[in-house]
């Protein structure tokens, strides 16, 4: 599949589901914004019920204070009158009077007996009216009266409330364990049944009341309604504050349901940009592959036919075999042997590493001296270029706990790199160096050949990876030697890092920890 294939699928398909992801993300917020409202308009209408209900009680108990304080005042007369026919009457007169005398409301009632065995016949008259229509016009007159009185009455609690209770402390107007059970059973009609803490205070802002189990946990979202408000005089008498200290939960609560279709959404989606990571993986891995195997036919190749070409013309009769030519091509075939062992070596070396199969026979060693004894071997190659390797050694603590063979064939490969990959007709000059701090040994070689670029800097140290050299087929390799170099010096606890500018040359640098009383 193209790569440009991939790359589309990837992006339609991360698309869909961050467009999911955003869709119920967005479900839940407007689910969250509607339930808040929601609550919020039952906090009001709950708290604003609860002050009527405050108020209303408070009319009731001043309303039946005036009403037992008028009865105090009121008076009754009764009377029993017997005439000559042995008829008796009896009469109960009730009146309610005000402070100045004015009677507002008077009454009799007459029982009429005539014979005392006999019931009483029961009537609503005025005194001394015996006719129909004058206890109708009676009955009239008693309801205006107790009209006059009731009204009298209602205007008298209303200015006791408006000019008496307004006056009073807010401690004293309100029943504040009264206030509390309105409060939770309005809430609760209003579906909410969460903890609540509220406080009272006056219309100045000084605090009255506070719940007993009171905290500061969730005030960032309080709620207050006004006590006692006097529309007349926009005058307030209080003010309660309730705030809830899991509303947050409660609000919450009604979108769990969608928390597991959205963890799910991102497993998916993680699942899916993992998915797509190894096949990008994949792919590079089966053109590195597809890369090694051309490089190492290649490779194999050429001392293959080099080989075969020497033994046909050792087989052939009709070329004259001189000693001088024999040895020749024995040689040729010596060497080409040798050159095939060691690219099959090299490819053995690196199975065995990724096998963890390999065993290092460590022993201790002087860095210094073997860098300048591979720095002998290397001069001859270098100085046909027309260049020269240069050495500082600059070390104290110069021993080191490794195995010779590896080690050893790990800094020729990064020296077998430079020469490689110099610049084409331009001698190539190489510096290595050692040097210590506190806790480590540190060895570098720079060159100056045709550098790295950036974007392939970091991909060096990979199995397989070669960087490209554009038209030119002339460097030989696998792309094995780096990554060899690498699994070496991290099986020996040190590190390696390259640096590289393009035109001017790579620097390698390695870290390895000073010798310690250690044993491996």
């Amino acid at each position: 599949m193209k790569k440009s294939t991939i790359w589309t699928i990837a992006i339609i398909m991360g698309v869909s589901f961050l467009a999911l992801l955003f869709l119920q993300f967005s479900y839940v917020e407007e689910m969250v914004k509607m339930k808040k409202e929601q609550f919020d308009e039952s906090v009001y209408r709950s708290l604003y019920q609860a002050s009527r209900n405050l108020e209303m009680n408070e009319t009731a108990r001043y309303l039946e204070k005036d009403i037992n304080e008028t009865e105090r005042r009121a008076f009754t007369q009764d009377s029993v009158i017997v005439d000559g026919l042995g008829s008796i009457t009896h009469s109960h007169q009730f009146s309610v009077a005000a402070d100045d005398g004015t009677i507002y409301s008077s009454f009799q009632v007459k029982a009429l007996k005539m014979k005392p065995a006999s019931v009483p016949k029961a009537m609503i008259m005025r005194k001394d009216k015996n006719s129909l229509a004058d206890a109708t016009k009676s009955m009239q007159e008693l309801v205006r009266q107790r009209y006059v009185y009731q009204k009298a009455l209602l205007d008298e609690v209303v200015y006791n409330i408006l000019y008496t209770a307004s006056e009073k402390p807010l401690k004293e107007r309100v029943n504040f364990r009264m206030l509390d059970k309105d409060i939770r059973v309005e809430l609760m009609n209003n579906g909410i049944n969460i903890p609540y803490h509220f406080t009272v205070s006056t219309a100045d802002g000084r605090e009255v009341y506070r719940c007993p189990d009171y905290s500061e946990k969730g005030q960032e979202y309080s709620y207050t309604q006004d006590l006692f408000r006097s529309p007349a005089q926009s005058k307030i008498g209080g003010v309660v504050k309730i705030h809830f200290p899991e509303m947050n939960s409660y609000i919450f609560s009604s979108v769990r349901f969608m928390i597991p279709s959205i963890i799910f959404t991102i497993v998916l989606l993680i699942t899916f940009l993992f998915t797509i990571v190894v096949v990008f993986r994949q792919k590079r891995y089966t053109e590195i592959k597809n890369d090694f195997i051309n490089n190492m036919t290649h490779e194999l190749k050429t001392p293959i036919a080099s080989i075969s070409l020497a033994a046909q013309m050792m087989n052939d009769e009709s070329i004259p075999k001189t000693e001088q030519m024999t040895k020749h091509l024995g040689s040729v075939i010596a060497d080409e042997s040798k050159r095939l062992r060691f690219l099959v070596e090299k490819v053995l070396q690196m199975s065995m590493f990724d096998k963890r199969s390999i065993v290092f026979k460590k022993k201790e060693l002087d860095l210094n001296e073997m860098v300048e004894n591979i720095a002998q071997t290397f001069n001859l190659r270098v100085e046909h270029t027309g260049g020269k390797i240069y050495t500082e050694i600059e070390a104290v603590e110069s021993a080191i706990f490794v195995d010779e063979v590896h080690f050893q064939n790990a800094i020729t490969n990064l020296l077998d790199n430079a020469v490689k990959y110099r610049k084409p007709d331009e001698p190539i000059d190489i510096y290595i160096r050692t040097w210590n701090d506190h806790e480590k040994l540190f060895l570098s070689i720079r060159d100056t050949g045709m550098g790295i670029k950036k974007e392939n800097l970091r991909k060096v140290f990979e199995k397989f990876y070669r960087v490209h050299t554009g038209n030119k087929h002339d460097v030989k390799g696998f792309g094995l030697g780096l990554a060899y170099v690498k699994k070496v010096i991290d099986l020996h606890q040190g590190e390696i890092k390259a640096e590289s500018e393009v035109g001017k040359g790579t620097k390698f640098t390695i870290s390895l920890p000073i010798l310690k009383e250690d044993n491996e």
